[in-house]
């Protein structure tokens, strides 16, 4: 039996828990989920690194997964754009049941290899695409029809599963495994196997955008506004990188469409949205080459 599907032995009484030791009890299991991801934090650097050619190739993020995997995957996706200007076009998602599964359990779709392999088909994955495959199981027969389909196209395979010599992660050129052990509910693994990933996703992702150019310092200076509460950060951010008053960068960001990237350069080098706009195209990018270079 799977570990993911094995009852937990540690709280065999957990029905009769008072709420206070239930609540207890399943923040404490969630550590678990961080343990497991630090100890295939090789194989995640691993994962960035073989990524990143191919995406500053014009390559993709696909991701692919059913159920739990599958809504962390579509939500990891949808993020980047508003977090790192990420086009959306070049970070999409596919999951068993197609977009209505998102909101609800549509059965008996991950059981198909065959539809796995179609939807991943049906976005034309190519060979600078890097396709992330979620399955806890690593047996799940949508996403190793996708995963099929994805080697078919020579594309990156990253394969993240929570058993250990998993089909999943054995055929994915990449294989995180995060060894979460069995659920404290049995065989539900929306908690700290779903935890596990999400974890996984975001550290993932997140690094391939910081090494994209899309952060300077720490700061998230290519999110795109989305919302009122996102055009006060990008105000802020350029506040805090350039320690420009408030007034001058939003003056600043206006003129530039609330880039921030192009922001900072201006208000950093005294010059204009074109020739930030500039400088930032000849360092691919990089606020901190753009600022560095001389006028």
């Amino acid at each position: 039996m799977l570990k993911t599907e094995i009852p937990s032995e540690i709280h065999p009484n957990l029905d009769q828990y008072s709420v206070t030791d239930l609540v207890d009890t399943f923040i404490d299991d969630q550590r678990h989920a961080l343990d497991a991801v630090r100890a295939a934090s090789v194989r995640i650097a691993e994962a960035v690194t073989a990524a990143l050619p191919r995406i500053a190739a014009g390559g993709r993020l696909v991701y692919a997964g059913a159920g739990t995997s599958g809504r962390l995957g579509v939500l990891d996706s949808v993020e980047l754009f508003p977090t790192f200007s990420w086009p959306p076009s070049r970070a999409m998602a596919v999951i068993a049941g197609g977009p209505r599964a998102m909101f609800e359990a549509v059965e008996g779709a991950e059981d198909s290899a065959e539809q796995g392999a179609s939807d991943l088909r049906a976005i034309a994955v190519g060979c600078n695409d890097v396709v992330i495959l979620l399955a806890a199981s690593g047996a799940t027969p949508y996403v190793m029809g996708a995963l099929a389909a994805a080697r078919e196209a020579d594309a990156l395979t990253i394969g993240i599963a929570n058993n250990a010599g998993a089909p999943l992660t054995q055929g994915a050129q990449i294989a995180i495994t995060l060894n979460t052990g069995s659920e404290l509910i049995s065989g539900s693994t929306r908690l700290k196997a779903g935890t596990a990933q999400k974890i996984v996703l975001n550290t993932l992702s997140s690094a391939i955008m910081v090494r994209l150019n899309k952060v300077y310092g720490n700061l998230m200076v290519d999110l795109h506004p989305t919302s009122a509460k996102l055009f006060r950060r990008a105000v802020s951010l350029t506040v805090r990188a350039t320690g420009a008053d408030e007034e001058t960068a939003r003056r600043t960001l206006a003129a530039c469409d609330y880039q921030v990237k192009v922001a900072i350069v201006a208000l950093m080098k005294q010059v204009d949205v074109a020739t930030a706009h500039a400088r930032l195209a000849a360092a691919h990018g990089s606020v901190r080459q753009a600022i560095a270079g001389a006028r």
